[in-house]
């Protein structure tokens, strides 16, 4: 994974992971995949999306997702996120309707969440790479380190910042950040909002007004969270 593909602001803070035997294993990975005709989502130049757009000093909010989209032209390296004119999917779709009974904000009619992520909402999925049509097929192959840096960098500062840990999944992975749990963070947890288990808790969990109430209180502003058309 080439040193420059990192973005700035970040790099100081990845550069060191870059370097570990785990990363060029990945890298190496990657590469071979790709050579061996496997199509990869999403495509190159997408793949730190979240990171481009959201860099850690205005992170505010923390969204942690499982990996990308396995579907044609939807992920573009945003967690929950989909390109323009592509259907918004089902978990999405139920974090629309959680927004909606929160804080009254009508279902966008696309699910691209950039203006998201350019207010300081990093939507971080664990593995930043999968395999067209095969959920789940680039986890523990590397990424897991690269992200987990990420969120341990976020933890690090003192500035009060919200975790919403929607699932297991997201859950598990925030637990081995030191420091998180007992730091000056809100640390929002509920089921996943996948329909297996959006009606187990994650309706109800009200996650966006806890997140501008808590950000208010702390001096750093709120967030927007209509979407623009």
């Amino acid at each position: 994974m080439p040193h420059t593909s990192i973005p700035e602001p970040w790099r100081a803070t990845l550069e060191p992971i870059l370097a570990t035997p785990v990363l060029r294993a990945l890298g190496a990975w990657l590469h071979a995949e790709q050579a061996a005709g496997k199509v990869i989502y999403p495509p190159r130049g997408m793949r730190l999306a979240a990171l481009d757009l959201t860099p850690l000093e205005a992170v505010r909010v923390v969204i942690l997702g499982q990996d990308p989209y396995h579907g044609a032209g939807q992920a573009h390296g945003l967690a929950f996120s989909v390109q323009r004119g592509v259907k918004v999917p089902p978990s999405l779709a139920n974090i629309y309707k959680e927004l909606h009974s929160d804080l009254g904000i009508a279902p966008a009619r696309h699910g691209h969440l950039e203006a998201w992520a350019r207010q300081g909402v990093l939507l971080l999925n664990n593995a930043l790479t999968v395999e067209a049509a095969q959920a789940g097929s680039h986890q523990k192959r590397g990424w897991e380190t690269l992200t987990d840096a990420v969120i341990a960098a976020v933890a690090a500062r003192d500035t009060p910042t919200v975790f919403m840990l929607w699932g297991s999944h997201a859950q598990k992975k925030a637990a081995r950040v030191p420091g998180l749990i007992n730091g000056p963070h809100l640390v929002l947890q509920a089921p996943h909002p996948s329909p297996l288990s959006a009606y187990a808790g994650f309706f109800g969990s009200k996650p966006f007004s806890q997140a501008n109430t808590f950000l208010a209180a702390h001096g750093r502003g709120t967030i927007d969270w209509r979407l623009p058309d």
